[in-house]
Formats: structure tokens, sequence, C-alpha cells
């Protein structure tokens, strides 16, 4: 019997091997990348590479346009309004005095919460981070960052579940966000916001994190991202 049966299975092994290696193609039927998070840590992966890569383009361009350009009176004009334009989109690094806006998640176990509060109300969501954001902007920043990317008026700030994603990149609390200007005006623009008033009540009743910072001469780069509007709708009067 098991000299009939041994060939038998042999056979069978070598049927599903050979099926086996067909499916897979050489590939890696187990890969790690296959599951959404491990996709996204490679999308921001590569946004960071690539972002890296416009900037030194850019650079680079720079250097060829200042090094080949002829000077001329028309030129001479077109560079400075250039260079006026790059500062107000943003494309320019900048220095000067800052504050930062840290928020965070609070660290209060669900079973401890308030009975009027639930799961929803110890995380920090995109509307308050969209709240800093704007209250900032109107407090007159010149420039802004939020986390390690520098940020423009029609940068959009979107949160999934208690991570942050901006600009194909993902981020965990605390998300951190810097805006250069009169510090005194920022931080009184940041008083005077109903939406920044609203998530500071619940700081001291959830523990929600909130930490406002004045800074002294602070570097931020240039946006590197796009500047161009994908979609836009225009409100109705």
């Amino acid at each position: 019997m098991w000299s009939v049966l041994v060939p038998v299975i042999g056979l069978l092994a070598g049927l599903l091997f050979t099926a086996s290696s067909q499916a897979a193609r050489g590939t890696d039927l187990r890969s790690e990348a296959t599951g959404v998070p491990d996709l996204i840590r490679a999308r921001s992966l590569a946004n960071v590479r690539l972002a890296a890569e416009v900037d030194a383009t850019r650079r680079q361009i720079d250097d060829l346009s200042a090094r080949e350009a002829p000077v001329n009176a028309t030129l001479a004009d077109l560079t400075a309004r250039g260079e006026r334009l790059a500062r107000a989109a943003g494309a320019t690094a900048m220095r000067g005095p800052a504050v930062s806006v840290a928020l965070d998640d609070s660290p209060m176990p669900v079973d401890q919460l308030p009975d009027w509060a639930n799961v929803n109300d110890i995380v920090v969501h995109q509307q308050d981070v969209q709240a800093v954001v704007n209250a900032l902007w109107r407090g007159g920043a010149e420039a802004m960052m939020v986390m390690d990317q520098r940020i423009i008026s029609t940068s959009a700030v979107r949160c999934v579940g208690n991570t942050l994603i901006l600009q194909g990149r993902v981020y965990s609390p605390p998300f951190v966000i810097t805006a250069l200007g009169d510090p005194d005006a920022l931080i009184g623009a940041l008083d005077a916001d109903e939406a920044v008033t609203k998530y500071r009540t619940y700081v001291p009743a959830l523990g929600l994190g909130y930490d406002v910072t004045r800074l002294g001469e602070t570097d931020f780069p240039a946006y590197v991202g796009a500047l161009t509007l994908g979609s836009a709708r225009v409100p109705r009067s």
C-alpha cells in the first residue's frame, strides 16, 4: 500500500507547489503592504521623497535663472515682482517671531468620563485644528506650519479617526500649529475665536491638551505643495 501512496502524495504535493507558484507569479502572497495602514505609510514616505525632489529642482531653477538670465531693467522688474508674489504664495522661506499651539487627545479613560461626555469629546477633531489655523490667519499670520509642513491658505486639513492627513502625510497627536507674526496679535486672535474658546472649555473638564507657546526667531521652509486648486466652489451670497 505504501509503495502506491508515497508516489501519489508526492505527485499531489508537486501539483500544489506548481499551482501556488503560478498564482503568485513570483510575488509575495503575504505582502505587508496590502493593508490600508501600510499603504498610507508607503505613500507618506513617497510624498516626503517627492517633496524633497521638488524643493531641490526649484533651487536648481532659481540658481540657473540667476546665473544665465540677461540683466536688464525689464528682467529686474519681473524678478522683483516674482519675489513679492512668491512670498505671498508661501514659496519662499521666512524667519521671524512665532507662536505655536499644541492640541492633544485626553488621557482620561472612557469609563471615567462624566455623564455628559462621550468618547468623541476626548479626541482632537479636524474642526479643532482648523479653528486654530483660521484664528491664526485672522490674527495676521505671515506664514504657518502644521507639524513639519508649511501650509498656505488653500491647504486642506483633514483628520481620519485620531490621525491628521496633511498633503499626503499622516500624523498622530499632539498636533502642533506654528504661525509667524506678531505674537500678541496671534494670541489675541486665539483668545477671541469662538471655536477655539469652545475647545478650551473642554480642556480643564476632560484633560484635552491646549498649549500656547511664544517662540523666538523661527525658520519656516518654503511651501512645496501644489499651488493650483483641484476644485473650488464660489459661496452664494
